[in-house]
């Protein structure tokens, strides 16, 4: 069964909670929901393929992607690396020999992430654009 539209606007909902996160000054907070944003996105384009992949890697979906013969743009795979290497120290304080990941981000690091998974979003809109309603 596809579910492009459910991750799809999914992942629209955790851009929108990364965008709040961005406006609170919530910069780990905006790295994590950046990354959901881009995986459920990806899984979206992935679904609209009839491929169902579990995991969290978005340089892991973007091969599968690829490997069905979809070319990535290198700032999509670039910005899939970024925002990869946030998904655990964005959450977890025993990431870090001290401090909480809320002393370690910025809002430069908000702002890059930001600008990741809007791009990543976008680029997948593109391809599953038929299976959506109003989004």
């Amino acid at each position: 069964m596809r579910r492009v539209s459910d991750w799809f606007r999914q992942s629209l909902r955790n851009l929108k909670s990364a965008e709040v996160n961005f406006e609170g000054e919530l910069y780990e907070e905006v790295c994590f929901e950046s990354h959901q944003a881009a995986e459920k996105a990806l899984k979206a384009l992935l679904n609209s393929l009839g491929i169902e992949r579990r995991g969290h890697s978005l340089t892991f979906l973007l091969r599968e992607v690829s490997g069905r013969g979809i070319e990535v743009p290198n700032d999509v795979s670039e910005c899939s690396l970024m925002l990869d290497k946030h998904y655990i120290p964005s959450r977890y304080p025993d990431v870090f020999d001290e401090g909480a990941p809320m002393d370690y981000y910025s809002r430069r690091d908000g702002e890059e992430c930001l600008r990741c998974a809007r791009r990543i979003v976008e680029w997948v809109k593109g391809f599953v654009r038929e299976y959506l309603q109003e989004v």
